[in-house]
C-alpha cells in the first residue's frame, strides 16, 4: 500500500482530469495529447506511455493520426479512481509485511496487520467510490 502516487500515477489522474472536463463540453472531441500535456503541465515525453497503459486498462479510447487524440472510453460515472491508479501503479494492495518485511496473509500476522489490513481496504474503497464524474467546478 502506498500512500503517494509516483508521478506516473500523477499524471495519469492529470490526464484523465483533462479528459473529463473536456468531455463536458464536446463529449465526443478527441484531444490531441500536445494540448493534454501543456494543459495539465506533463512532460510530453512521457505522456504517450502514461495513455498507452490508460488505454490498455479500457480507460481511454486512443486514434492515431492527424485527426487523432484521446477521449474517455466510458462514461467519467462509470471511471473510478482506483482503476486509474492501478492502470499505472498496479494492484495496490499490499503484499509484505510492514514489521518484517516478508510475504504477508492473516495467517502469518504482524502486531499492526489488522489497522493496516482496516487502512488499506478503507483507501480502496474510497477510490472506488470515487468516479471522475465526482469532480466539482473548479
Amino acid at each position: 500500500m502506498r500512500l503517494e502516487l509516483t508521478r506516473r500515477g500523477d499524471y495519469a489522474i492529470r490526464a484523465m482530469v483533462a479528459l473529463t472536463l473536456a468531455a463536458a463540453s464536446e463529449p465526443t472531441e478527441r484531444i490531441p495529447a500536445s494540448r493534454i500535456a501543456e494543459t495539465m503541465g506533463i512532460p510530453s515525453r512521457i505522456l504517450p506511455s502514461v495513455m498507452s497503459r490508460l488505454a490498455r486498462a479500457g480507460l481511454v479510447d486512443v486514434r492515431e493520426g492527424r485527426s487523432g487524440g484521446y477521449l474517455l472510453a466510458r462514461p467519467a460515472s462509470q471511471i473510478e479512481f482506483l482503476e486509474i491508479v492501478e492502470a499505472i501503479e498496479g494492484d495496490t494492495r499490499r503484499r509484505r509485511c510492514i514489521l518484517a518485511g516478508r510475504p504477508c496473509s492473516d495467517a502469518t500476522a504482524c502486531a499492526v496487520h489488522a489497522a493496516f489490513e482496516r487502512a488499506q481496504t478503507s483507501l480502496r474503497s474510497e477510490l472506488t467510490r470515487a468516479t471522475l464524474a465526482d469532480l466539482g467546478p473548479r
